[in-house]
């Protein structure tokens, strides 16, 4: 192999994670050999600087690496992505799957001094937002309502953050259907649930980054129980989708400091809405049914007298 030395300045950067299989930096590692000698200055540029590059313009890197911008589109191309922006989405996702929390801190600037943090946290989302606006796979969406609805038995499944998304998910799916259970992966008795479920019942697992491992097993648990297993991830090097039946990727713009809500809790509102417009009298039913049982038993607050 050629060693290829930087002409980019060598700064101290956040602890990188290492390279998953089909990972972007794996993918730049196994084409480095192939590159010209100013395409493998930038992608040892962008493996030792990745926190640095995710957030260049193509202008901006080119400069960096003394280089041209014809240069880095390029360099792109050869590196198999159909855009700057898809090279910049695959980075970010291999990022996002093992930087640590100081290095969030530091990426999202949590102790800068004389910061407009509501500004820079409300246009960060907004920008979260249109880019899921414009992105989501809305076919893949569909075809998770079709199976929540199609499935007499359900499970939703979380751990640690998307715990919280899995609550919120299953406890909206009971206001407008039956056979809906939230189960957590961090307790045990997940698996006598899922060990005890109908026969190919669904099982909806929520994941977000940082992965963790209890979900991992239990995805795998799922399948060898011949369950039917959606994904609902962030990022499509998520460890659970070599499990998965189906799987959306909910996509993000940015690098969260503690979890990326809006872009999950959207997608999740949509597929209950969704479905319930798709239910006719079963829905009118079903919350009539709650509704009663709410009065019966002074279930919540009612000014009516």
């Amino acid at each position: 192999m050629n060693t290829i030395i930087s002409t980019a300045p060598a700064t101290a950067s956040p602890q990188v994670p290492s390279p998953s299989p089909n990972s972007v930096m794996t993918n730049i590692i196994s084409r480095l050999d192939s590159l010209t000698p100013k395409g493998q200055i930038l992608g040892n540029y962008i493996m030792q600087n990745p926190t640095k590059a995710v957030f260049m313009t193509i202008k901006e890197l080119a400069e960096t690496c003394k280089t041209s911008e014809a240069t880095v589109i390029r360099f792109i191309d050869s590196c198999g992505y159909k855009g700057y922006s898809e090279f910049q989405q695959a980075l970010k996702a291999f990022l996002d799957t093992g930087l640590t929390l100081l290095d969030r801190a530091d990426l999202q600037g949590i102790q800068k001094p004389g910061m407009n943090r509501l500004n820079h946290v409300v246009l960060e989302e907004m920008s979260n937002l249109q880019y899921l606006y414009e992105t989501i796979n809305i076919k893949s969406l569909n075809q998770i309502v079709e199976h929540l609805q199609e499935s007499p038995s359900v499970y939703i499944a979380g751990s640690r953050l998307s715990y919280t998304f899995a609550y919120y998910m299953g406890w909206s799916l009971t206001r407008v259907r039956k056979g809906i259970s939230i189960i957590k992966g961090s307790d045990t008795t997940t698996i006598d649930h899922i060990a005890n479920a109908p026969k190919n019942s669904l099982v909806v697992m929520i994941a977000t980054t940082r992965y963790p491992n209890e979900l991992i097993k239990l995805a795998k648990f799922i399948r060898r129980e011949s369950h039917n297993l959606i994904v609902i991830t962030d990022n499509d090097t998520s460890p659970m989708l070599q499990f998965a039946n189906f799987y959306l990727v909910v996509p993000m713009s940015s690098i969260p400091f503690i979890g990326n809500t809006s872009n999950m809790l959207c997608v999740i509102k949509y597929i209950v809405q969704e479905l319930a417009s798709r239910l006719g009298d079963d829905l009118k039913a079903h919350q009539q049914k709650l509704e009663q049982v709410y009065l019966e038993n002074d279930i919540l607050f009612n000014l009516q007298m």
